[in-house]
């Protein structure tokens, strides 16, 4: 019998971990996301807490560090946001990067807390929906953008550490933790709830609930007197009840949604509001346990309760703070990871409540729902890929000093001295336009340089300027295609053939479809130097350069 026993138990133990290499898979997919993201920082928050915290010589300024960003605490991300700068270029990818480490360790303490009490196949099961939900495909914004994973991570991460913490009776410990993501963003003021809430249900002495408790209302109180009056304060200043309640839902149920058609968010909302239900009955269960004698289950829940109830408060934040009138910010894939925490607690907690269902029905549920809410995720890769794609233009506005470009792209002019001085790309004898070997200067002959027909033109090559005149220190844009095809480059041209700008093709332009034979990705962006005699667009297609003078 007991060598039954004994080779039962290797085969769950063998399993668990084969179960376990499974995580490995999402945690790789957002790794080569993540290295292969753009090297330059593309979003405003990044060059605008860079101009606000860094002299034009590239030195911090300590004190800015502790200043609001979108009324929020900023100072941890502030410091990650220099040290970038600094020490590696302001590499964008650097950031991203980081951002994939900060999310496997939430993965990691998610799977640390699960009890001893779970079997091995369970706790793998659940360890392998953790990864797959937390590092989805649905916060693809993360993985590609280094400006919205840092702003973000940093506090979710402190967030769940306080809760892990907690769980484990680790007092001080978790304070601290909650402490350090209130310096993060505003993500991180439910650390304090989760810290009551846990430390209540733990039956730790009333102290440490009472410090805690005061801690959080007046980190809270603080904010609320000195944060900025700003228009950003809320998106949409109206009471709207209806839309704030749809994006606290969208948030927790988008993961079950493929795109951000009205379709797809009434069904993440109706997603959103069950598992909303699902977390608020077993917190309820919870806290009218707490008032019967103690058990082992009631301890290994209440770091799951507690964190429910973070991302409850943490969807909640967002329904008060981002509502934005005709689109449901809920749907916006970095706010995916709020409803993925949702999730890891809600499958947790069934586990947790329903100890006699069988290891093979945990483990086929936990990994159906995985799969299914990261396969929904795949249609937003390329969705937020291309969003972002038209802010390639910056590269070249940063290099010629276009200030009137940068402000068009949302980038605070302001910080170029500081980027100099630091050495950042595109500042640097790396940059290059990579284009059929022309850079910034080259001269080129206007005799070889085809016309491009007007847009109306028969054939499949024709293009368009939509901002004439061409000039320096301009925002240029327009559309073109080459054989059914976008082009592979753009340059600017001054009065003498002299290369004096560039930018970036493939920018997505719906509007353009019709006239383009079906190319979505028509569109060109270009800035030339703010002192030149820009004069004329070029195309490059294949080394074939076609010039561009037609507009609308």
């Amino acid at each position: 019998m007991q060598a039954i026993r004994t080779d039962t138990t290797n085969k769950q133990t063998r399993l668990h971990w084969v179960i376990g290499l499974f995580s490995l898979l999402p945690l790789a997919y957002v790794t080569l996301q993540a290295v292969r993201a753009p090297k330059l920082n593309l979003l405003l928050d990044y060059w605008d807490v860079l101009a606000k915290i860094t002299t034009d010589d590239g030195s911090l300024q300590p004190r800015m560090l502790f200043t609001y960003n979108l009324e929020q605490p900023f100072a941890v991300p502030s410091l990650l946001f220099w040290a970038d700068a600094r020490f590696f270029g302001g590499d964008n990818r650097v950031l991203t990067v980081l951002t994939v480490l900060l999310m496997a360790g939430i993965v990691v303490l998610l799977s640390r807390m699960l009890p001893t009490s779970l079997s091995p196949v369970k706790r793998a099961a659940l360890t392998v929906g953790f990864a797959f939900i937390m590092l989805s495909t649905h916060g693809i914004e993360l993985w590609v953008q280094g400006t919205n994973g840092i702003s973000w991570t940093p506090a979710l991460f402190f967030v769940v550490l306080t809760v892990f913490l907690m769980h484990r009776g680790r007092f001080w410990p978790a304070f601290a933790a909650a402490v350090f993501g209130c310096l993060c963003f505003g993500v991180g003021f439910p650390a304090w709830l989760g810290l009551v809430l846990v430390a209540w249900l733990r039956r730790e002495p009333r102290w440490k609930v009472l410090v805690s408790a005061v801690a959080g209302i007046a980190v809270l109180a603080i904010w609320l007197t000195t944060r900025p009056s700003a228009p950003q304060a809320l998106a949409t200043s109206s009471f709207d009840v209806q839309h704030r309640l749809a994006a606290i839902s969208a948030s927790l149920g988008a993961m079950w949604a493929s795109s951000e058609s009205h379709v797809a968010t009434l069904f993440a909302v109706g997603v959103g509001l069950l598992l909303a239900i699902l977390l608020a009955v077993f917190a309820v269960a919870a806290v009218r346990g707490r008032f019967t004698p103690a058990t082992p289950e009631q301890s290994d829940e209440a770091g799951w309760i507690g964190l429910a109830t973070c991302t409850l408060a943490l969807a909640l934040l967002i329904g008060l703070g981002r509502t934005t009138p005709g689109i449901n910010v809920g749907m916006i894939s970095r706010y995916s990871v709020i409803g993925g925490l949702a999730l890891c607690s809600a499958l947790t907690l069934v586990a947790l409540r329903r100890p006699r269902l069988r290891a093979r029905y945990v483990l086929a549920g936990v990994v159906a729902v995985s799969l299914v809410t990261y396969a929904t995720g795949y249609p937003k890769v390329a969705t937020v890929k291309t969003g972002y794609y038209g802010y390639g233009a910056i590269e070249v506005a940063l290099r010629v000093d276009a200030p009137g470009a940068l402000t068009a792209l949302q980038v605070n002019p302001e910080v170029v001295p500081a980027a100099r001085a630091l050495g950042m790309y595109p500042l640097t004898g790396s940059f290059s336009l990579d284009c059929h070997g022309y850079e910034l200067g080259s001269q080129i002959n206007f005799g070889g340089i085809k016309p491009l027909p007007g847009p109306h033109a028969p054939g499949v090559t024709k293009g368009v300027l939509d901002t004439p005149p061409v000039r320096g220190d301009a925002l240029l844009s327009g559309w073109a295609v080459v054989a059914d095809t976008h082009p592979d480059c753009v340059l600017v041209l001054d009065e003498s053939g002299k290369v004096v700008g560039s930018g970036i093709t493939g920018v997505s332009r719906p509007d353009a479809v019709r006239l383009t034979g079906g190319d979505a990705n028509a569109g060109w962006r270009a800035v030339a130097a703010p002192n030149s005699t820009a004069s004329r667009i070029v195309l490059v297609a294949g080394g074939t350069l076609y010039g561009v003078d037609a507009t609308p």
